[in-house]
Formats: C-alpha cells, sequence, structure tokens
C-alpha cells in the first residue's frame, strides 16, 4: 500500500529580494495667489523736479548784491537760469532771463524787452558756424572757424552784420592767438589794427598777455582745488587789480577784487 506523498510546501520568496511597492505621485500643491501688481496711473504720475542752484555775490563798492537761480533740463541737455540785483534798500533792477543749450542760447532782459539769440553748430568735421543776433539793435556777427591740420591751430573770419568793411581775421595757435581788423579812425577814413594774446606757465600759475589798441595787460593766475589768486597789471595806466577766490564747498565761494593805482609810474 502506497503511502501519499505529503503536500510540498508552497513556494516562497525572501524579503530581500522583493521590491517595494512605489509610492503614488505626489499631487502638485496648488501655487499661491500671486499678488495683483499695483498699476500707476500715468494721470498722476509727475517727473521728478530738477535740482535748483542759487548763488548770492554782494559787491562791496556799491553796496549791490547779484543773485543767480538756475536748474537743468530735459536731463541736462539745457539750462534755466534767473539773476537780479538789488541794493540796500531791496529795490530790485536788471532781471535777465537765460535759455542755453549745446547750440542754442537765449538771454532775454526784461527790463529792455530785448532778447539776444546765439547758435553754433559743425558744418563738417573742420568747420564750425557760429551766429549772433541783437533783436532790438538788429545786429549780429557771423563767423567761420577752420581747425587747420595740427591741434590747437585754428583760423577764423568774423564779420558784424550789416556787414561793414572786410572781416576779421584771426589766427589762433597753442599759447594765444593774434588778429587782425580794419577800424575808421577820424584822421584816416580805415586802417589795419593787430591784437594778441600770448599765454604761458610760469612756477605753479599761467602768465597771459594781452595786447589791444596800444595796451598791454599782464595777468597771473594761480589757482589750485580751493583757492585762486589772479592780479592784474595794465600798461601805460599802471592800473593794478587783484582778485582772490575761495573754495569752501561745491557750491559755497567767496570771491574778492580790488583794484589799486600805484603812486610811482613804471616804464616798459
Amino acid at each position: 500500500m502506497v503511502e501519499p506523498s505529503p503536500p510540498s510546501p508552497s513556494l516562497q520568496i525572501p524579503n530581500h529580494m522583493v521590491p517595494p511597492p512605489l509610492d503614488p505621485p505626489p499631487q502638485p500643491s496648488p501655487s499661491p495667489p500671486q499678488p495683483q501688481q499695483q498699476r500707476t496711473s500715468s494721470l498722476f504720475s509727475f517727473p521728478s523736479r530738477p535740482a535748483l542752484r542759487v548763488t548770492s555775490e554782494f559787491d562791496s563798492d556799491s553796496s549791490i548784491f547779484l543773485h543767480k537761480i538756475s536748474c537743468k533740463l530735459f536731463d541736462s541737455l539745457a539750462k534755466l537760469k534767473v539773476s537780479f540785483q538789488n541794493d540796500n534798500k531791496g529795490q530790485i533792477f536788471e532781471p535777465q532771463l537765460a535759455f542755453t543749450s549745446k547750440h542754442l542760447s537765449l538771454h532775454y532782459d526784461l527790463e529792455e524787452q530785448n532778447a539776444f539769440v546765439k547758435s553754433s553748430f559743425d558744418v563738417g568735421p573742420k568747420l564750425h558756424f557760429r551766429a549772433a543776433h541783437d533783436v532790438k539793435a538788429q545786429q549780429g556777427e557771423v563767423g567761420v572757424v577752420a581747425n587747420l591740420g595740427d591741434p590747437g591751430y585754428a583760423l577764423e573770419l568774423s564779420s558784424p552784420v550789416p556787414y561793414v568793411g572786410y572781416p576779421k581775421a584771426t589766427f589762433k595757435f597753442p599759447l594765444g592767438e593774434v588778429s587782425l581788423v580794419e577800424r575808421e579812425e577820424e584822421e584816416v577814413k580805415k586802417t589795419l589794427s593787430i591784437s594778441g594774446i600770448a599765454k604761458g606757465q610760469i612756477l605753479n600759475g599761467i602768465c597771459t598777455a594781452q595786447y589791444e589798441e596800444e595796451d598791454l595787460k599782464l595777468r597771473y593766475c594761480y589757482k589750485d582745488e580751493a583757492l585762486s589768486f589772479i592780479p592784474t597789471i595794465s600798461l601805460p595806466s599802471n592800473a593794478l587789480s587783484f582778485a582772490l577766490k575761495r573754495q569752501f564747498s561745491p557750491s559755497d565761494k567767496l570771491r574778492l577784487e580790488l583794484s589799486l593805482f600805484p603812486f610811482f609810474p613804471l616804464h616798459i
């Protein structure tokens, strides 16, 4: 008699060979509501106010105050300036309005009700044109400047408007300039007059000699970051003058001027 075989045990797999169950994919979290950007209405937006610069000067000889108020416009492309004077009684006189830019400037005198217009621009790489006109006097001047080959050398021709006589010729060089102009005198109708200016560095300053109509003016200028000293002598009148400037801050400065006449003659 054959005995029945015992049932075979079920096939078991070790736990370390069973892969873990996959986690369900995470649900996307709802994004937080974004704050709404506040819209600035262009109806109530104003441009930034330009900075004002106020300057006051006092003349001790005439006891007169000179005031200037200026501001820059159009991202510093133009400048508007108002100037006037007042005495010790508070009376205001000589009010003027000025508008200046790179190619055009306009000065208006409120008392005289007169305007002075100036304009300048480049005609080519080496040619510059300028013009000025007095509206009330109906007079002006036009000029053309030609830059020569070397830097610092130029030739300028200018003439008054209405046109009278030959134009004025000026030759400019790095150390100065020489001008030749036609002028009228009582005895001789028309003569040629020569004037010139020359500059040179002496010690820590610049010396300037200017000759015009038989008058010679010698000027020395010493200047550093905070102080400027400028003595001047005129010959043959022997007139002496001194100017002193002191800079305390970018917006505060002091200026003194003194004129003297020597008691002894000077000869050159």
